[in-house]
Parts: structure tokens; sequence; C-alpha cells
């Protein structure tokens, strides 16, 4: 089931928050058992063949999870929990990938490969992380315990459906208190109508301006020629802008879809591509995901407590990883190579202009990271390498334009498209992103209604392009 369906926002969110708010009245349990089951339609509504997949990994993690701080064998059995993890990971995600490499290093005769044929279960990423973090930390001791932690509870904090599919990734410890807390399970309609906004504002940004911008980037990486060099920057700078607003909006409507149920969700973007250095856009953009790589690989694999160069090597790993968990690919691994040699740099300069600063001004940093931010994004899309070559060609083409994407002039598409990534620039750049404009300027009076009416209708036309969100893949 997509957030931009009707069938989500007419009946299922409905019907879900009623009987929450309802049941919540009498028992928290119960009301959580009703919030747990919704979910699991919610997820069984796209494929129900693995709503017991996804169960069998619950049961998996809740045992070994509640059993690590009284074990004998704790390093055994984290390791045993961890690995069955990883494993239905492989399977899944990596199988194909891996049987096609070994073709290549073994020179067998059919190497063919088509990645976006694999069936994954929707957002196994994502919940494989999750239930790893609680693993490790029920090992460090900061997991809840047998007897604090009832399997229902963490079911629901593996399955709660705003962020089951995209992230964010989530943490037990600040999310099961709050299913136990009684006053969330009592209607709060500011709280509903603030949530309604937020979840507006993400749903337009993904129906109306990312579905928007579809077209542009098709022409660009779905062409079999190399095209001029305008045309190819202007599709991949509309890929970039296409990505952020279809990624954040999806994390925008879970943090709204939890407001709604008095649940506080981790905000995932913070403007990202206003960073002034690779650090700062890792920062900023899938926090979530940045703090899990920090806490769970990085700080394990020493961080940068034993030298500058494992330090350096620590990053460059780290990074290398995040691009193989995006997807299963020599351009996903690519990517993240990229993105760690430019952590790595980005670092080596701190180090080097440790003891006399040198202060790049701002206006020249942040269009410099931004470049290098889309030339990493064009090894994201590019799904193989010779796609990728054909990109590559075209970004450093003589050829200026064909008077295709680029040619301009209002009175034609391609003008107008134009036009509209230049307007995209302006806001990402310059205004308050959605998170900081529900923030500061929210208020349940009519001039919000109308504003939200307006945009929430806008949705619902662009309804009937029914296309998933990007991250759905990964």
């Amino acid at each position: 089931m997509l957030f931009n369906s009707f069938g989500f926002v007419l009946c299922f969110l409905p019907v879900t928050l009623t009987g929450y708010f309802l049941i919540g009245r009498r028992s928290v349990r119960a009301s959580n058992i009703w919030l747990l089951a919704a979910s699991f339609f919610f997820y069984g509504c796209w494929d129900w063949r693995f709503v017991p997949l996804l169960f069998a990994s619950i049961v998996w993690n809740y045992f070994f999870g509640t059993r690590l701080l009284s074990s004998r064998h704790r390093k055994l059995m984290l390791f045993i929990a961890i690995a069955g993890n990883l494993s239905l990971l492989g399977y899944f995600k990596y199988k194909d990938f891996f049987v096609h490499a070994m073709s290549i290093l073994t020179f067998a005769a059919n190497t063919d490969w088509d990645p976006s044929a694999a069936i994954l279960p929707l957002g196994i990423s994502f919940w494989t992380f999750t239930q790893t973090a609680f693993l490790i930390d029920a090992y460090r001791g900061k997991a809840c315990t047998k007897d604090g932690c009832s399997f229902w509870d963490y079911s629901l904090f593996v399955m709660i459906f705003p962020h089951l599919i995209s992230g964010p990734i989530i943490n037990h410890a600040k999310m099961i208190p709050q299913f136990n807390d009684e006053g969330r399970h009592r209607a709060n309609w500011n709280n509903i109508a603030s949530g309604l906004a937020l979840f507006s504002l993400g749903l337009f940004k993904k129906v109306v301006v990312a579905d928007g911008l579809a077209t542009i980037v098709g022409s660009v990486f779905e062409t079999s020629k190399v095209l001029p060099l305008l045309d190819t920057w202007t599709g991949l700078i509309a890929y970039t802008l296409q990505l952020y607003f279809d990624f954040s909006g999806y994390s925008e409507m879970a943090v709204g879809l939890g407001e709604m149920l008095n649940i506080e969700f981790p905000v995932n973007f913070d403007s990202p591509y206003k960073s002034s250095s690779p650090i700062e856009f890792w920062r900023r953009w899938h926090i979530t995901l940045g703090g899990w790589i920090r806490d769970y690989l990085y700080i394990p694999l020493g961080g940068n407590r034993k030298g500058l160069v494992r330090k350096m090597l620590n990053l460059f790993v780290c990074m290398t990883l995040c691009g193989f968990w995006h997807g299963a690919g020599f351009t996903f691994i690519g990517w993240g190579m990229y993105h760690g040699m430019l952590v790595v740099v980005n670092h080596s300069w701190r180090e080097l202009t440790k003891r006399h600063p040198v202060a790049l001004p701002k206006a020249l940093c942040v269009p410099m990271t931004f470049i290098c931010t889309v030339f990493g994004w064009a090894v994201f899309r590019a799904g193989d390498i010779p796609k990728l070559i054909k990109i590559m060609k075209g970004l450093f083409n003589k050829e200026l334009t064909g008077g295709g994407v680029f040619a301009l002039g209002l009175s034609n598409p391609s003008g107008r498209n134009v036009l509209v990534i230049l307007v995209l620039l302006l806001l990402v750049f310059f205004a308050p992103n959605a998170i900081q404009l529900w923030k500061a300027k929210f208020k349940p009076n009519l001039r919000w209604a109308f504003v939200m009416a307006v945009i929430s209708i806008a949705s619902l036309i662009c309804f009937s392009r029914n296309s998933p969100f990007l991250y759905f893949d990964f």
C-alpha cells in the first residue's frame, strides 16, 4: 500500500486512527495490538507472501535480543543473531549480485543480470538495520529486558507502518516507551491537525514535485544515446531534486503520521543541499542512517581512537558499505566509495588546516559541495557500468545542447522544465524545508486549513500516476 493512494488516504488511515483511539480509551495493550494488526495489513497489501518472513524475522530477533543480557555465551549469541539477519538480507538482496560478480571473475559465458528483476521484501534493509541495532544494544546492556519489553511491544516497534517501508530508522529505546504511555492513546486534535499538515506537505513534495520531474529524468537516464552536455546536466540535476523531494517527502509523511498517533519519529532530512562540505552533507542527508552507521559500524571499527590513518580507513569502509546497503550493484559500491573519498578528503583538509584554519566563503563551499553531490548521483542512478559511461560522456560532451531537454523558451515544454528546475533550486537553497516551516509556522487556523486543502487537492489529482517511492528499491 502506498501513502500516495486513495486506499491509504481515504480508507486505511482514518480507520486505523479511529480504531487506535477508540480502543485506547479502554486498553493500551489492545490499542497497540490494533495498530500492530493494521501495520501487518499495510505491509501485506503490497505482497502477502513476505508477511510470514517478516514475522519470522521479528521472532528471531526478539528471541535472541531478550536473552543476550543473561546468556553465558553472549558474543556467540550476538554473532548467530546478526548472522541470521545478514543471511536473510544477503539471500534476497545480494545473492544474484554475488553470482553475477563471480561469473565475471571466472569469465563465465553468461554474465547478464538485471538487478531490477529481483523481487525483494519491501523495506528489508530498513527493518534489518532496525533489528540489528536492537541486538547490539541488548548486547551492550542498553536494550529493554524481557520483563520490560513484551513481544507485542517489540513487534510494533519493528512493524509500525509509517516507517516500515522506507524509514526513518528508529531506535527501540525512544519508541517502545511511547507505546505504553497511556496519554498517547487519546486523540489530540491539535496533533492530528499538525500531523495532517506535515503529511500533506510531504505528499505534495512526492506526487507533485518529485513525480513531476520523472519525465525529465527519464529523458536522460533511459535513452541509449549520449546527450549533449547541458541536456545531461539538466537531467541529472532534475534527478538530484527528484530523489530529495521523493525521499524527504516520505520521511516527512512518516513524521506527520506519527504526530497524528501522538508518536514522535526522528527527522531524517535537514536541507542537505545547503551543506558546505561532504561531512555536513552526511549529517543532513538520511540522518538516521548516518547515525546508525556511526553508532553500529564506525565506532565499533575503532572510530577515531586508533590514529589518523585508521580513522580515514574506517570512514572509507563505512561509506563504501553505505553504498552497498543502498543496492546490489557495482554502481552503488562505486557511489559509496566516491562519497568515502569525499569525506576522507574533507577530514584530511581539516587536519592539514587545524593549526592555521583556512575559512573558505560559504558562497563557494555550498555550490562546490552540491556539484560533488550531483556528480555522485550520476553513479547512483546509472544502474550499470555501460549506462554510467554513457552519462559520463554526456556530462563532459563538447556539444552543449541539441535542442532537447535544455531548449529554452517558455512556449515549449523543455523551456518550462528548465524554469521549474531553477525555481526548485532556489527553494532548496534559500527557503526553509518542510519540517522547519511546519515547526515554526503551523497553527491550526483557517489560513493553514486553506493552504492544506489546496495542496491536498493538487496531490489527489496526481494520484493517477500511482508511482512508488524511489527508496522502495533500497
